[in-house]
């Protein structure tokens, strides 16, 4: 059978993790995730710990497991998630999610009682996947070099991991059963898909083509689509099939129902977590968009969001391999097999485009605060990682250095994002722990909110007694209590909250305001005021709501989700609760700023939130330096006034500059009104810049200036001729030829080093020549130019010897 397929390589497994690691490579549906644990075991002591990058597939798993065993799930294979755990004393194998392994090995990174751990499905390359590999290798190397490592992949690309863990791979071929293609790409085209949106168009063809499958196979339809949008609106068009759908957001019992055997024939309407990991039974017919959802995120803008891509090629198989897995089955590919040959080999690892402050958080708990020296399978960009450790030192939970700071060793233990675990431990305090945890589970998941009113969606939690978000709330609450919340930095109830709280904790507070608080401290760059038809948070974001919002118009808010899809200018609230100015200032309190501004205009005095501008007054007498620094900015925006002498001195010392260095100082317009003294100025209009340019010059050296470069140089006729010095490389005297007889030498300035570039004009002063030897020019190039012009210029001297002859300013007698 397919799923005994990898029973051939158990004993291979087995022996190569004798070495102590090994990589798995196993197609989807072949019993990896299934038999190699109890096999692992069977033969080594000590415990095995299975990572699971999802929820639903640890449960399915363990129950998996439990039943090839003839047990119940809690005896000797069980699982931990998220706010469940079932095992009990002779639990040899644990289903853990990846996420929850990071967090037992920054708590105890020896992992006592483990014998064995297998990180599955690795290849998809999730946050927490990378941190585990890391963290057990150097456990491996420091702590526990007895500890067996194994990583298991259901695709080929398992050689980074190879190399990663310096481990033999170990692969199971052929078990899957054949699995048919069928090309069905759109009769008419369809716009590519761009942020979150997916052409309806794109959509309807998808539902035909399962309709398609439908009539023309036998057994039940796996459909794969990038979201829960996409799934509900398909549903729509199979309204008249028996349909169950399976995405990371519905309640566990909901995710159990949908992959376990039913008694007829069904359309399960998946997302990814169907891809891998688990198995949904009776499926022989896979129907896939091709489409995946990934993170993006905005690092300048401090918005993340979701992007619909094409999914890679290693995806598509696998997906595609869901149809084998208990006999021969077929794929219908909505592309066409053109398009396949472009797909991306592999999706890209989260680490390259996620938002790392969690991951920088657990960087720095386990001792590594850039990850240098720890083997991932990837660096993380620089640029995310600074952007992660600046909030993280905001927060508190790093120091200057990057290290973790023991508030920020807390808020690990706290088992949310970094944001989230600093709104629990310091707005427990402010507004009831309880109360804390209510809001922080829903921002945890805002899948569990209907619309963008964040008290409502509490409000209406509370009321429906919610299991999946009050097993999250009773998860939170305990994490708070036992990091000891209330001797956190920051917890007292200060400024206007605790008017508005007083002695009876938050019985008081509105909903609206609670829930604005939380957010608040979570996201203070996200604290709006409505300004205009949108509002301006506190980060300097412009942000708007959906149209028909219930919170429109409302002065303030707390932002907890927004997302700026490309090519818009603004964001959009996705989740939010109104608030008033005295809980703006209270979560924002750290953005809190009064800046005094003088310009051309005026001065005045602005009270700050972040980029909001809160109050502002005129400010009288204002200091003056910041008066003088308004002037300057004045000054380089409007440019400053050169006369014809100033702009010459400024050339001539601008030459000095550029050939000798210091203590010539730099002229340029900065330096310039840099140096300008402003001490008497009441109009820029007066602003001298020669006199600037005087006072500029260094003494004792300012005495040689008409020795370096002088302003005029004399020529053979007597005549002083002005330099222009505007190409400081190249100083210009232009002079008459006739003035310029019997000069052999070409003149230099700037203490000898450069030679004057001499132009050479006709009786008409247009140049004739340009050189820097005279002598050449003597006896090479000035016959030409005698033979061009004595005929045009009869009057003026063109003797035959210009080096011996007598330089001349006047024109020859008439005869």
């Amino acid at each position: 059978m397919a799923e005994l397929a990898v029973r051939r390589v158990l004993g291979d497994v087995v022996g190569a993790l004798g070495t102590g690691t090994a990589v798995l490579v196993a197609p989807p549906g072949t019993g990896k995730t299934t038999l190699v644990p109890t096999a692992l075991a069977d033969a080594f002591e000590g415990t095995v710990v299975v990572a699971e990058p999802r929820r639903i597939a640890a449960r399915a798993a363990a129950r998996r497991m439990a039943e090839l065993r003839g047990e119940r799930v809690g005896e000797t294979v069980g699982y931990s998630v998220r706010g469940d755990r079932r095992v009990g004393p002779r639990t040899r194998v644990e289903v853990v999610t990846t996420g929850l392994l990071v967090q037992r090995l920054l708590a105890d990174p020896e992992l006592a009682g483990v014998g064995t751990v297998m990180i599955d499905e690795c290849h998809e390359r999730h946050l927490d996947t990378d941190l585990a590999l890391g963290f057990l290798l150097e456990c491996r190397q420091t702590l526990r070099p007895d500890l067996r490592l194994l990583a298991a992949s259901a695709t080929a690309d398992a050689q980074r991991f190879a190399d990663l863990l310096r481990a033999d791979i170990v692969e199971a071929e052929g078990a899957l059963h054949d699995v048919a293609v069928v090309w069905c790409p759109p009769d008419r085209p369809v716009r590519p898909p761009h942020g979150l949106k997916v052409d309806p168009a794109f959509l309807d063809h998808v539902t035909a083509v399962v309709r398609r499958a439908w009539r023309e196979t036998a057994g039940d339809l796996l459909v794969f689509l990038p979201g829960a949008g996409e799934i509900a609106s398909v549903r729509r068009g199979l309204a008249d099939l028996p349909v169950d759908v399976l995405h990371g957001r519905l309640p566990a019992v909901a995710q159990d129902t949908a992959i376990r055997a039913g008694d007829r024939r069904r359309v399960v309407l998946a997302t990814a977590v169907a891809e891998s990991s688990l198995t949904v039974p009776g499926v022989r017919v896979v129907v896939d968009a091709g489409l995946a959802r990934v993170p993006r995120t905005d690092h300048a803008r401090g918005l993340g969001s979701l992007a619909t891509v094409r999914a890679a090629k290693a995806s598509t198989v696998q997906r595609a391999g869901r149809a084998g897995r208990e006999g021969p089955g077929v794929v219908y590919r909505c592309w066409s097999q053109a398009d396949d040959e472009r797909l991306p080999a592999q999706p890209e690892p989260e680490v390259a485009v996620a938002e790392l402050t969690a991951f920088a958080l657990a960087l720095a708990c386990w001792g590594h605060p850039d990850g240098t020296g720890l083997a991932l399978p990837d660096t993380p960009p620089a640029a995310a990682m600074r952007v992660a450790r600046t909030t993280l030192r905001a927060l508190g939970a790093v120091d200057d250095e990057g290290r973790a700071t023991p508030r920020g060793h807390r808020m690990s233990r706290v088992g949310a994002h970094p944001r989230l675990a600093r709104a629990l431990l310091d707005g427990g305090p402010k507004v009831g722990a309880r109360k804390a945890a209510e809001v922080v589970a829903i921002l945890a998941d805002d899948s569990l909110a209907r619309g963008d009113d964040l008290a409502a969606a509490w409000r209406h939690l509370r009321d429906t007694r919610d299991p999946r978000w009050r097993a999250e709330v009773d998860r939170l609450h305990r994490g708070t209590e036992t990091t000891g919340a209330a001797q956190q930095r920051g917890t007292e109830t200060t400024g206007a909250a605790q008017q508005r709280v007083g002695a009876a904790g938050a019985k008081g507070l509105p909903d609206d305001l609670t829930a604005g608080l939380i957010v608040g401290l979570a996201y203070p760059e996200r604290l709006a005021r409505l300004r205009g038809g949108g509002y301006l948070m506190a980060g300097g974001t412009e942000a708007a709501l959906a149209q028909g919002s219930p919170l429109t118009g409302h002065p303030w808010l707390a932002v907890a989700v927004a997302d700026r899809q490309p090519g818009n200018a603004s964001a959009r609230v996705r989740l939010a609760a109104a608030i008033d100015e005295d809980t703006a200032r209270e979560a924002g309190a750290a953005l809190l700023s009064t800046v005094d501004e003088v310009t051309a205009e005026g001065a005045e005095r602005r009270e700050q939130l972040g980029a909001i501008t809160l109050r502002r007054r005129e400010l009288k007498d204002p200091p003056r330096e910041l008066v003088e620094r308004a002037m300057r900015e004045a000054l380089a925006k409007q440019g400053l006034r050169w006369t014809k002498e100033a702009a010459q001195l400024r050339q001539r010392m601008d030459f000095c500059h550029r050939v000798l260095g210091p203590p010539w100082p730099d002229v340029s317009d900065a330096a310039v009104i840099a140096h300008t003294d402003l001490s008497t100025v009441r109009q820029l209009s007066t602003v001298d810049p020669e006199r600037t340019l005087r006072a500029m010059l260094p003494w004792p050296a300012a005495a040689r200036l008409n020795e370096i470069a002088p302003e005029r140089l004399p020529v053979p006729s007597g005549s002083m001729v002005r330099i222009d010095y505007s190409d400081p490389e190249a100083p210009v005297l232009a002079v008459k030829v006739q003035e310029a007889f019997g000069w052999l030498e070409t003149p230099n300035v700037g203490d000898g080093r450069v030679a004057v570039l001499l132009h050479l004009l006709s009786p008409a002063g247009r140049p004739v020549a340009v050189t820097r030897d005279l002598a050449s020019f003597w006896r090479t190039g000035y016959q030409q130019v005698r033979a061009e012009l004595r005929g045009r210029y009869p009057r003026h001297p063109w003797p035959e010897d210009p080096a011996t002859a007598v330089p001349t300013k006047r024109t020859n007698p008439r005869h």
